[in-house]
């Protein structure tokens, strides 16, 4: 198994997100983009780039936090439809999506990836409101 004291968040993921919480495995951030409510976890696991470097046990762990991370999304938006992805073709740190979106969204019934539009960035007020309610529901 792993150490992870010795992973590394990669940069782009960093620098496009907001820090949420660490739960047992994965951190999780919010994307930075106000069009999305769109949270991301990182197994926190040196060199993973893709849920089948996780042993069994990992990946079981991994499912049920993407599973609270998206009862916790689709709670506090109250969104349409949720995707949940892993893609990895920009940043190869293995990382998966999950977007609360709704038909009323600037990329309905497309991807966010591509959207019409520039990313729109939160305000500080706003994310870390969206942040402590994601920070608490995940807690809970």
């Amino acid at each position: 198994m792993s150490d992870a004291s010795t992973f590394v968040l990669d940069p782009r993921l960093e620098g496009d997100s907001f820090p949420v919480i660490d739960l047992p495995l994965a951190t999780v951030r919010l994307m930075d983009d106000a069009r999305f409510p769109w949270a991301i976890l990182v197994p926190r696991r040196p060199r993973l780039a893709e849920l089948i470097d996780l042993d069994n046990e990992a990946r079981a762990t991994l499912w049920g936090e993407i599973d609270a991370v998206s009862r916790a999304l689709k709670a506090l938006t109250a969104c349409d439809k949720l995707n949940v992805a892993a893609l990895g073709n920009m940043v190869r740190q293995l990382h998966i999506h999950v977007i609360a979106r709704f038909e009323r969204d600037a990329a309905w019934p497309g991807a966010v990836w591509g959207a019409g539009g520039e990313r729109q960035s939160y305000g500080a007020p706003q994310a870390m409101r969206l942040v402590g309610q994601l920070r608490e529901a995940l807690a809970a």
